[in-house]
């Protein structure tokens, strides 16, 4: 196969729409083709994957930049679908200096994955949806048994409940992108879904390593992160995979499998966790509105 041949194939796979097909095949010289009579379209385009991956950063950046105090500029807002405002958010009281400064790093990590996938996609790249960081928190919180009926739970109230925040994205986080990879066809595409990855899980560890310092303090700590563990085990559908930070007398920082390594979400099962239902949906949760681009529906099974 020639190196054209090859480019046009990635470019057909990467783009996701029939304008972005033509505009990449436009840039390596070739005629833009259709979808051949029997050729499976069944799995979801890398720019799909890559949109979907946009819309839970956007999530994640808009959370940890507004926890110390900035948000996301307008200009990588924008892109394909309806743009949606961010409810909630507030620069959180941090006491402990290390948890303040690393909370920085993520949000500045989180940031440059927005801008970078933004670069990469081009004008297929998603706008950011409309996001939740209040009531959903709420939402979520009451579902784990955190707070009664009638209560309202502050992710930024302290640096306690942001640990708590952290801790249910950078799992899940790590999760979907692993989930991702084996679907990613372009090479270039898969190595910066590995290198996100790669950098989402040094997150989740050093988040996992600040809660369980807060549990040698306060032990109701371990029970409570348990409980949002327990409710991701019980919407995702994926099994009993998802791990706690361990007790006061074992730690269980690193989650892994029988071999050693992380479990995956598909991305169906993502939206589970972050619509925050088990049912098959296309909003609710962190997404009000629901995501833009295809992949926007959660699973039931």
């Amino acid at each position: 196969m020639s190196d054209n041949d090859f480019l046009a194939q990635a470019a057909v796979r990467s783009a996701e729409t029939a304008a972005d097909r033509h505009r990449l095949e436009s840039m390596i010289g070739r005629a833009p083709r259709s979808t051949a009579p029997g050729e499976d379209t069944a799995g979801p385009s890398d720019a799909s994957i890559l949109n979907f991956a946009l819309n839970l950063e956007y999530l994640e950046a808009e959370f940890y930049l507004r926890a110390t105090g900035s948000a996301l500029p307008d200009e990588l807002t924008t892109g394909v679908g309806a743009r949606g405002e961010v409810s909630g958010g507030k620069p959180v009281p941090f006491k402990n200096p290390v948890v303040r400064r690393f909370a920085e790093e993520i949000a500045s990590d989180e940031r440059q994955h927005v801008t970078f996938l933004r670069g990469a996609l081009g004008s297929a790249a998603v706008a950011r949806p409309t996001i939740s960081l209040d009531h959903s928190f709420t939402q979520a919180a009451r579902a784990a048994g955190l707070i009664g009926e009638g209560e309202a739970f502050d992710a930024y109230a302290n640096e306690v409940n942001f640990l708590f925040a952290a801790y249910l994205f950078e799992d899940v986080g790590v999760t979907a992108f692993k989930g991702a990879a084996p679907l990613i066809e372009n090479k270039t595409y898969l190595d910066a879904a590995v290198g996100l990855l790669a950098t989402e899980a040094y997150h989740a560890g050093i988040v996992r390593l600040a809660l369980y310092n807060q549990g040698v303090i306060d032990d109701t700590v371990f029970t409570a992160a348990q409980k949002i563990s327990d409710v991701r085990n019980a919407v995702d559908h994926v099994g009993d995979d998802d791990q706690s930070i361990g007790t006061a007398d074992r730690l269980n920082l690193v989650p892994t499998d029988e071999n050693g390594g992380a479990f995956g979400r598909s991305p169906g099962h993502i939206l589970n966790i972050v619509y925050l239902t088990p049912e098959r949906a296309g909003s609710g949760g962190f997404y009000p509105d629901g995501l833009n681009g295809d992949l926007t529906e959660s699973d039931d099974s």
